[in-house]
């Protein structure tokens, strides 16, 4: 393995492809949270970012140590997401059916009530349970040396802090439209996205 043009692009695309979960839970924070500061939209990114670096790392130093073991958790990963997202998702499509507005009159009344603070322990589920499945990068990069096993892990986290920015941005333009319907339509989009990890985690 060397430090070659295909290294770098490989991770790249890597990085892309893991980071689309990361990416959508992103814009279900801009709806709900439409006013959030670019201060904290960096901090979340950094979040997602740091999960999704940790995780092939985690893998690649599993499959090296503990192969077998490794195996076996492997298989819990896709139903560890789906409930954790499950949770989160069902959590906010629950508060925006109750808390939901029909009133035109009360429109920005309730765009101020329903804007639901992200939260850290929020964010670190939503981290953890959009790059557990990244677990399984271990055995893409285990022919890597340390290093460049480390350097794939930052550019996978350099390119996820992107986009999860962009997603963010996409979710705050949508969400000042949405109003009322921000908190339903985000916790249906969560569990969405935990059932399709399961179903693309669990053997075929």
């Amino acid at each position: 393995m060397s430090w070659d043009f295909l290294f770098f692009l490989n991770s790249i695309l890597l990085g892309i492809g893991l980071a689309m979960d990361a990416f959508s839970v992103s814009i279900v924070n801009g709806l709900n949270e439409p006013g959030m500061r670019m201060r904290k939209g960096i901090w979340m990114a950094g979040v997602y970012a740091f999960f999704q670096f940790l995780m092939p790392m985690v893998g690649w130093t599993c499959v090296h140590l503990i192969a077998d073991q490794f195996v076996m958790f492997e298989r819990m990963v896709p139903w560890i997401a789906l409930l954790l997202l499950l949770y989160i998702g069902g959590k906010m499509l629950w508060e925006g059916i109750r808390e939901n507005c029909k009133s035109d009159e009360v429109k920005e009344i309730c765009l101020a009530a329903e804007e639901k603070k992200l939260t850290v322990s929020v964010l670190l589920i939503q981290g953890l349970a959009t790059s557990i499945d990244a677990l399984s990068v271990g055995f893409t990069i285990e022919n890597y040396p340390p290093v460049m096993a480390f350097v794939a892990a930052i550019i996978i986290a350099v390119v996820t802090f992107i986009i999860c920015l962009g997603g963010l941005k996409v979710g705050k333009f949508v969400g000042m439209h949405l109003l009322g319907k921000a908190s339903v339509f985000g916790g249906l989009i969560l569990i969405g996205i935990g059932i399709e990890i399961f179903l693309k985690g669990i053997p075929a």
